[in-house]
């Protein structure tokens, strides 16, 4: 099976948005965020959209897989050392997608980043904010694919790397790769949990 990882174009984000939608329907986070069952896929991809598109393309870091055909099929949204963190001017051009998003949600939401945020390592690091592929092609090695090249330059360069797995059955996996759980963090206060989780460069 061919599989192919680049980054992606502004001209795809929205069919990344998309499949990472899909990829996130069962998400615990999402289901909170976006309680609304028949109309989370598409309000989850707006979301998706507005995220990518104004806080992590312009740092040329959001991959996606391709299959033999060309489609997308998941994706990893990385945040370079130093620019995981959003400015006013980010939010505010985000803001009208997220609205659209979470509806009543909204306030509910932005207090769950800031608390995100306020957890968020300081020491310099890579960031994977987001990271799926579409249940139809699960188990077939992409997300393999498009995790493994960012912790190899990780390694190269001797970063860390960080995330937060909004799933307590994705910790294992995340383990195969080197991460490390740090405890765990109630960004929802009350709602579902996050488990935040370390990788140390095999380099440093």
């Amino acid at each position: 099976m061919e599989i192919t990882v680049r980054p992606i174009v502004a001209s795809e984000v929205r069919e990344l948005a998309r499949v990472l939608a899909l990829a996130f329907d069962d998400d615990p986070m999402v289901q909170w965020c976006i309680p609304a069952d028949r109309g989370r896929p598409r309000r989850a991809a707006l979301m998706f959209e507005a995220l990518i598109r104004h806080l992590y393309l312009p740092h040329g870091a959001v991959d996606a897989a391709f299959d033999a055909a060309g489609r997308i099929t998941g994706g990893a949204v990385w945040s370079p050392p130093g620019t995981w963190d959003s400015g006013v001017t980010q939010v505010l051009r985000m803001m009208p997608s997220l609205a659209r998003a979470f509806r009543l949600r909204l306030a509910a939401a932005g207090q769950m980043s800031e608390r995100m945020a306020q957890a968020h390592p300081h020491e310099p690091h890579w960031y994977l904010a987001i990271v799926g592929t579409d249940p139809a092609a699960r188990g077939q090695g992409y997300g393999h694919a498009l995790l493994e090249p960012r912790l190899a330059h990780c390694d190269e360069i001797g970063s860390p790397a960080y995330l937060e797995s909004s799933k307590f059955s994705n910790i294992a996996y995340y383990e195969r790769y080197g991460f490390d759980q740090r405890g765990e963090l109630d960004a929802t206060a009350g709602g579902p949990l996050l488990w935040p989780m370390w990788r140390q460069s095999a380099t440093s």
